[in-house]
């Protein structure tokens, strides 16, 4: 990347070399032309609030929340501001913290020059106040020159922005092999004298297997790479994953601390967490830029950030979503249709038929559901995305969609952008042939290091979405599935992250350009879908994993993402709210994923728990099959039993509507017990609290419990408390924090209203 045009990489249409690195003079990034944050006025206060003291052993940053301290050996010190003190679970290690390996060898003589610290005012997107702090440092064994930038913004007064900037003032070539910043090394006995310092609980934001768990305990030998951007390999047939969302956290009762970059492209990069042999726990954002560096030329890092905070892993994706909006990418506007209950048609698996989602419809009336999805394998191939002519033959989706409008259903149609097949490899019972778009087009194809097509999710070929007749084609299929077949939305699934593109015919600057690029299509299918129908839903499922940077701001409805089991789709649901904002849509997905069992090959989805979902402000989903189709779906078929039970559920969904409600961020996850979730709506708190087995007293140990209950974020006076779900009544407690004293199986959903009102 040439410094002399520092900032282009930060916007999207560049399609930046960001890891190539060929300059001939050190610029700092505040040269860029960035500019202040949105809503500034004249009438703002024009002094900020931080303040910055340069010492000879150290720079520290005070915020009004926090204080930052970066030490001699590179190593900048989080700490938050609270009544009784800072907290903080930094426990510096004794060695230079910047990780920098040069020829293959580690580099540990980076020396910086503290008490020559320049202090200025800040200038970027994030706030029109703040402080940036330059610290140079050099290397005599390597000959490299280092600017250290360091910036806090008013606006986020807890959060630190970290860069560097390498220059080589040598006289021979320098390899530059890996670069870590912001790390971390954590020690949970600080913020409590009895824990162990691993003993804190994390949020990983990478995408890195189908159905692993995002938020964790550390444990004594816990070690995750947390690959980010580029697409990782996968055990199977799902093929590729990857993409991610690039922040990790951690967290204790009182104090967490959050670590990531907040650039607005899908970098390749890692976030390696490891807990070291002394039960510390090490992190930090690790580049490698496989880059020699002539004599002269410097390699910049992106923009990574250190976050310190009081919560779980809420707040920092909170933080971290409101930087990147102000960075560019924003969050778009919900409409009233992505709150809807959904039912799809992935009860009747890859065969489905026209009949069977046609005679679907009474039973979707009578429930009270107006929305419903075609799903996998209605095509006759990934890429022409034409009817399969052996179950939807002539114009039988066209007349489905008709059969579902005419009863006041509107339908979302299931596919996979980016995908194509070549004639090799299978999914399931489909075996791959040529499609069309291959062999008129094979130039748009991704090539690997070979010259081979490279494989995204599924082991699929993949169209490169930085080439413009992909984009393009991807606009022509949007208007053929909204405008020409009248479906009122989609559900995009599998979508990870896209290959990197060596195709010599598409002339990038960089392989990562097809990364880049992969929130283009997507960008345009959804502003497409909006300008054909307004109330439309564009609903998008990373399977399994956090979402991608590259896509999650062009979507109406985010998905829990076929979860594994009920404990998934709460956190993920927090997730969303945190990523997208306490307003938005996030669908639950199949109600009957909240318990999976599996026999052999064969997985019974056999979940009811709605309260999962309803209580934790998402949207409801459930896959069943009716009328009976036979022994083949009977684990999911609405049975007399099941159905006056979905009733009920959904019945209470369409009264509350919680979805729509502000979700508050008042309990912490794995030190709240049971866990709990509160949503503000219309003058009410709603509460939904959930026993997992180790919080269980009774008979049952899975099910049942009992103990003091908090019912935070209340406003001062009276609350009348009610069991929503089973109509129990809890009397009145007062503001701010009522207290209960109950006894429950499974879980506990209450609505406290205030006194006056009831």
């Amino acid at each position: 990347m040439n410094i002399h045009s520092c900032c282009s990489w930060l916007h999207r249409s560049t399609r930046p070399t960001f890891f190539s690195v060929a300059v001939i003079a050190l610029v700092p990034l505040t040269g860029c032309n960035r500019k202040s944050a949105p809503g500034a006025t004249a009438s703002q206060p024009q002094t900020s609030v931080i303040r910055v003291d340069v010492g000879g052993d150290a720079v520290r940053v005070n915020t009004p929340t926090a204080q930052f301290v970066l030490l001699p050996s590179g190593y900048l010190q989080a700490m938050l501001a609270a009544d009784s003190g800072q907290r903080t679970l930094d426990d510096p290690p004794n060695r230079q913290a910047q990780q920098l390996v040069v020829g293959g060898k580690e580099i540990s003589d980076l020396t910086l020059d503290l008490p020559g610290a320049k202090v200025s005012e800040v200038a970027g997107k994030l706030g029109a106040l703040g402080k940036r702090i330059e610290i140079k440092g050099t290397s005599a064994t390597t000959g490299l020159a280092e600017t250290l930038s360091i910036e806090v913004y008013d606006d986020f007064p807890g959060v630190a922005l970290l860069s560097a900037a390498y220059q080589n003032t040598g006289n021979q070539d320098v390899h530059l092999d890996r670069v870590s910043i912001a790390s971390r090394t954590l020690n949970a006995s600080l913020a409590d004298s009895q824990a162990p310092p691993y003993d804190m609980w994390s949020f990983h934001g990478a995408s890195i297997r189908w159905g692993k768990d995002d938020v964790l305990p550390i444990s004594k030998k816990f070690f995750q790479e947390n690959p980010l951007g580029a697409p990782v390999e996968t055990e199977g047939d799902l093929g590729r994953v990857g993409g991610g969302i690039p922040v990790v956290a951690f967290w204790t009762r009182n104090v967490g601390e959050a670590i990531g970059h907040v650039e607005t492209l899908p970098l390749s990069l890692s976030i390696p967490v490891k807990t070291q042999a002394d039960g510390k726990v090490h992190a930090a954002v690790q580049l490698s830029p496989q880059t020699t560096l002539k004599p002269g030329e410097a390699y910049s890092t992106p923009r990574a950030f250190v976050a310190v905070y009081k919560g779980d892993f809420y707040e920092p994706l909170s933080l971290w979503s409101k930087m990147v909006d102000r960075e560019g990418l924003s969050r778009p506007s919900n409409n009233e249709e992505n709150y809807a209950i959904s039912w799809c048609g992935w009860g009747y698996e890859a065969n489905v038929t026209p009949k069977q989602m046609v005679d679907t419809i009474p039973k979707l009336k009578e429930l009270g559901i107006h929305w419903a999805t075609l799903d996998d394998r209605w095509f006759n191939n990934y890429g022409d995305w034409q009817p399969r002519p052996d179950t939807f033959a002539g114009d039988a989706i066209q007349k489905m969609v008709k059969a579902f409008h005419d009863q006041g259903i509107k339908v979302q149609i299931w596919w996979l952008p980016l995908a194509a097949e070549d004639g090799s490899g299978r999914y399931g019972e489909h075996k791959y042939v040529f499609s069309d778009v291959v062999k008129q087009h094979p130039d748009w194809l991704i090539l690997n290091k070979t010259g081979k097509p490279a494989l995204m999710a599924r082991n699929l070929p993949t169209l490169c979405p930085a080439v413009p007749e992909v984009q393009a084609y991807y606009k022509q299929l949007t208007e053929r599935f909204i405008k020409d077949w009248d479906f009122d939305g989609h559900k995009l699934d599998n979508i990870y992250s896209t290959p990197l593109c060596y195709n010599p015919k598409h002339h990038h600057k960089s392989p990562m350009d097809s990364v880049y690029a992969m929130g283009d299509v997507y960008r345009t299918i959804f502003e497409t879908t909006r300008s054909l129908k307004p109330q439309s839903v564009t609903q998008s499922c990373p399977c399994g994993t956090p979402p991608s940077l590259a896509w999650f701001r062009y979507m109406d409805q985010a998905v829990t993402a076929d979860p594994v089991g009920s404990a998934q789709v709460r956190r993920r649901i927090k997730m969303y709210k945190a990523l997208l904002g306490a307003n938005s849509a996030v669908y639950g997905d199949h109600v009957e994923l909240t318990r999976i069992r599996s026999v052999g090959a064969n997985e019974e989805d056999l979940g009811r728990d709605f309260a999962s979902t309803l209580g934790t402000g998402g949207v409801l989903g459930t896959k069943f099959t009716w009328p009976d189709y036979g022994p083949q779906f009977k684990n999911v078929a609405l049975t007399p039993e099941k159905e006056e039970y979905w009733k009920k559920w959904i019945s209470l969904y369409n009264q509350k509507m919680l979805s729509k409600g502000t979700f508050r961020d008042l309990y912490v996850i794995g030190y709240d017990h049971p866990e709990g979730y509160a949503i503000e709506k219309d003058g009410s708190m709603y509460y939904a609290f959930f026993i997992s087995p180790k919080e269980a007293t009774g008979n049952n140990p899975a099910e049942r419990w009992t103990g003091d209950l908090e019912l935070r974020g209340l406003g001062a006076g009276q609350y009348h408390v009610t069991d929503y779900v089973n109509g129990k009544d809890y009397g009145t407690v007062a503001g701010p924090t009522g207290k209960l004293h109950p006894e429950f199986v499974d879980n506990l959903l209450l609505q406290a209203e205030p006194s006056s009102a009831h």
